[in-house]
């Protein structure tokens, strides 16, 4: 089908938009072999980040995420359309359904897990009709785990000839702030559970987002406070990231007929290192992390929160904070057999803002310029299912991250 853009960059004035289409001006150019625009609500922001960005000559296109005939023509003018406007539980229903009907391929960095279950019962049947795909967690949630766990099964295929039946990743070292944005999905997840028994279970359960006769497993693993592992070496505490990630790793085996065997076991936690200091660094931030929880679902210290200690809708790290951030994440696997590898997967800017939209972008890129013969069909896809060794190349080469096998 013949189509005006490559791709198109919805929600282009918020906080996180604003830095994927930093991040393509200066990757692809205007004028380049990509073609592109932006679009969002309002037409005189885009207009005025454009002028800002000295981007004049990119096109833009206005639309709005709650009104369903807007977005249906923004969908007929792009192969794909890579949105930025979150909370998705609130705003992002209208786009994957336009999306889905017209048969045009969608990326986000959502990491709601109650809204993508949702979307995937809604529309996965639709999506293979058309031949949408629809690819969610293109940021740091949830394209280093996923990616991580591939880079590691391949690597365990070709030096152990048998896949990993059990991995754990661990949060070596990383530097980041939280955005508004993040924030807001957050609490509004929270607010869904509480309201909602159906929702707190989907959060449960770490098959959630499998295809329909595939949501149970093993029992998995879950690190809830400090515990010392002998795997990696290191005492460790809860990491706030796994609840989505694990899901989202889960899905991957899942799509692969569950590849690496049905007993297979995924999780994540926080390293703060060994001996007595490691201890109680897992106690401290296991303390905090569950001090944080209690405070989000509490109706007034939520409230008090997001007046005192949240940043608010469209706050993030400045340009300054998002380059001194970095994230180093290592995956330690064993095989059926007992056998063992060790992978290290590193990011080079701070991991929700400034890598999330370097790797969200070459996700869309990615998508976009897919020969007929490397894609998938349509549904409902990971990064690491949907996008493959095209991508891994792509986010070496161009987005900061690194791969490699290290001693276990």
């Amino acid at each position: 089908m013949s189509k005006t853009y490559d791709l198109v960059i919805m929600g282009a004035t918020g906080f996180t938009g604003r830095l994927v289409v930093e991040y393509l001006l200066e990757r692809y150019g205007i004028d380049g072999e990509l073609s592109w625009a932006i679009a969002g609500r309002s037409e005189d922001k885009l207009r005025n980040l454009l002028t800002a960005l000295g981007a004049e000559g990119l096109p833009l296109i206005q639309a709005d995420s709650c009104e369903r005939a807007s977005l249906d023509q923004l969908v007929e003018q792009t192969h794909v359309v890579c949105s930025t406007v979150g909370p998705y539980a609130l705003y992002g229903d209208e786009l994957v359904a336009a999306c889905v009907a017209s048969g045009t391929d969608y990326c986000d960095l959502t990491g709601e897990v109650p809204w993508m279950r949702r979307m995937l019962d809604q529309h996965a049947e639709k999506a293979k009709d058309t031949g949408a795909r629809i690819v969610h967690c293109c940021g740091f949630d949830s394209v280093p785990s996923d990616m991580g766990v591939r880079f590691a099964q391949t690597e365990a295929m070709e030096r152990l000839g048998e896949p990993l039946t059990q991995i754990r990743l661990g949060v070596e070292a990383m530097r980041g702030k939280m955005s508004g944005g993040t924030a807001a999905s957050m609490m509004n997840i929270i607010q869904e559970s509480q309201k909602d028994p159906n929702v707190a279970r989907v959060l449960k359960n770490p098959y959630a987002l499998c295809p329909e006769g595939m949501r149970s497993g093993v029992k998995q693993p879950y690190v809830k406070g400090p515990q010392f592992d002998s795997m990696l070496k290191a005492w460790l505490a809860p990491f706030v990231m796994a609840a989505i990630n694990t899901r989202v790793v889960h899905k991957s085996h899942a799509l692969r007929d569950r590849a690496w065997g049905e007993a297979f076991t995924y999780d994540e936690a926080m390293m703060t290192g060994r001996g007595f200091k490691g201890r109680r660094a897992a106690w401290v931030w296991s303390l905090m992390l569950g001090g944080f929880a209690l405070g989000a679902s509490v109706k007034p210290l939520r409230a008090l929160m997001k007046k005192t200690v949240l940043p608010d809708p469209g706050e993030g790290p400045s340009s300054e904070q998002q380059a001194r951030g970095f994230y180093k994440l290592r995956l330690t696997g064993q095989t059926a057999s007992g056998r063992s590898l060790s992978v290290r997967v590193t990011g080079d800017r701070d991991p929700g803002y400034g890598s999330t939209a370097k790797m969200l972008g070459e996700a869309a890129v990615c998508l976009a310029t897919q020969t007929p013969q490397s894609a998938v069909a349509g549904g409902f896809w990971t990064p690491s299912t949907a996008l493959g060794h095209a991508f891994h190349e792509r986010l070496v080469a161009n987005a900061g991250l690194t791969f490699e096998v290290i001693e276990p």
